[in-house]
């Protein structure tokens, strides 16, 4: 006889509970979902294969008709003219590269920095009207950036930073997509007790901030360095901005090189893949961290 209470009762309830919660799922159903996602998969990988075939393809088998997915007779030339017609530019073609580096990685770093000490005192402290900010950085997530480009244009110009560097850079720094970001990973994953301990210890607020914050929201400001990544390193066609060619960036010229007209098709395929290449790489670096972030600050 078992007597309510006991541990083989316990035990008994115990399996009974995890028997009823426990998943079961057929081989076919497994299957399916496996089917399903490889066709997705297939299907969002599609654009970038296609971008690198026609890169490989000879000018008459872009222009083939009816139009072919695959390439017969695949080919460098186009990476070919594209060096070449690099060479042959008024400005160095390490000039622009140069460019488009530093304000990519400077504008990164300062931004990924100034959004999560934005963002951990929106998180965790307390203060008169900090309700009202975090709605005021939600309700900024509504607009588009064309809606405040006069109004970025005039600040920037205002402040005489046309033309420079900081014009790409300081006009990205104010987006808070980041800040909405940041507060949302911290206040999921560092519980209020973990910062009263450090405080207690004699620690600052900056010491827990890059000691303690900063470390624990890695997946975080891993994928915001992967969309201002993204976003900077596209923000050389910023001609509202720039007008110098030697501070252009390397996305303004090959632009320029892919629209010379029907004999550059082929280099214009080749460009696209060149400029798809760092983002691409910096976010199969970090892919892991994007899951994670997503998973914690409730973004889809």
């Amino acid at each position: 006889m078992k007597v309510k209470g006991s541990l083989w009762h316990r035990l008994a309830v115990g399996y009974r509970v995890k028997k009823k919660v426990r998943l079961s799922r057929s081989a076919g159903g497994t299957l399916g979902i496996f089917l399903f996602l490889a066709l997705v998969s297939v299907f969002m990988a599609l654009p970038l294969v296609y971008s690198v075939i026609q890169s490989l393809k000879p000018l008459e088998e872009i222009f083939a008709y009816p139009p072919r997915f695959f390439v017969y007779n695949p080919t460098l030339d186009n990476f070919r003219q594209v060096l070449a017609l690099t060479d042959n530019l008024w400005v160095s073609f390490s000039r622009y590269l140069f460019n488009s580096i530093f304000v990519t990685i400077v504008g990164t770093v300062l931004y990924v920095i100034l959004s999560s000490m934005a963002a951990y005192p929106l998180a965790k402290a307390r203060f008169f009207g900090s309700k009202f900010c975090n709605m005021l950085f939600q309700w900024t997530l509504l607009f588009t950036a064309e809606v405040t480009a006069i109004a970025k244009y005039l600040i920037v110009a205002k402040l005489g930073l046309v033309d420079t560097y900081w014009a790409i850079i300081f006009p990205y720094l104010s987006s808070t997509m980041g800040v909405f970001l940041m507060r949302q990973f911290i206040v999921a994953s560092i519980p209020d007790s973990t910062l009263e301990a450090a405080r207690i210890d004699g620690a600052s607020e900056y010491s827990i901030f890059f000691r303690i914050v900063l470390p624990s929201v890695r997946p975080a400001w891993m994928t915001l360095m992967i969309f201002a990544f993204k976003d900077l390193w596209n923000a050389g066609t910023s001609a509202e901005y720039i007008y110098s060619e030697n501070l252009k960036g390397l996305n303004a010229v090959m632009t320029q090189i892919s629209t010379g007209g029907i004999g550059r098709t082929g280099p214009a395929c080749a460009v696209a893949v060149l400029m798809m290449i760092p983002p691409i790489a910096v976010f199969i670096y970090s892919q892991s961290s994007v899951m994670e972030t997503m998973t914690h600050s409730g973004l889809k």
